[in-house]
């Protein structure tokens, strides 16, 4: 068994298998950020807003964008290409940073 588990704001737990970039209503996939309800529109935009919760830069890996945070044993891993960024990538950085980012429909 493999996917993705979302967590709502109530508590409730499920896991997502094979989620998409797209819903079933054909409407794209957004990682927002919450607080500035910000879309992230590219990997720098990300970026700073990782940095600001105390996610810092890993350069070990040349085909990957890594994130590590000391106070955690959480890494993000994307995709070198924003183009590649998936509902998936989106989903494990809201898992990770709870009530800062949402994935929402476009």
């Amino acid at each position: 068994m493999s996917g993705v588990w979302v967590f709502k704001n109530n508590g409730v737990v499920r896991l997502v298998e094979n989620p998409g970039e797209y819903t079933g209503n054909g409407r794209r996939k957004v990682l927002v950020h919450v607080p500035s309800d910000e879309i992230v529109t590219s990997y720098s935009v990300l970026e700073r807003k990782l940095s600001s919760l105390g996610w810092e830069r890993y350069y070990d890996d040349p085909e990957l964008l890594q994130f590590h945070k000391r106070s955690t044993v959480h890494l993000i891993s994307l995709p070198r290409d924003f183009n590649q960024f998936k509902s998936m990538h989106m989903f494990d950085i809201v898992v990770k940073n709870r009530n800062q980012f949402e994935v929402r429909d476009m």
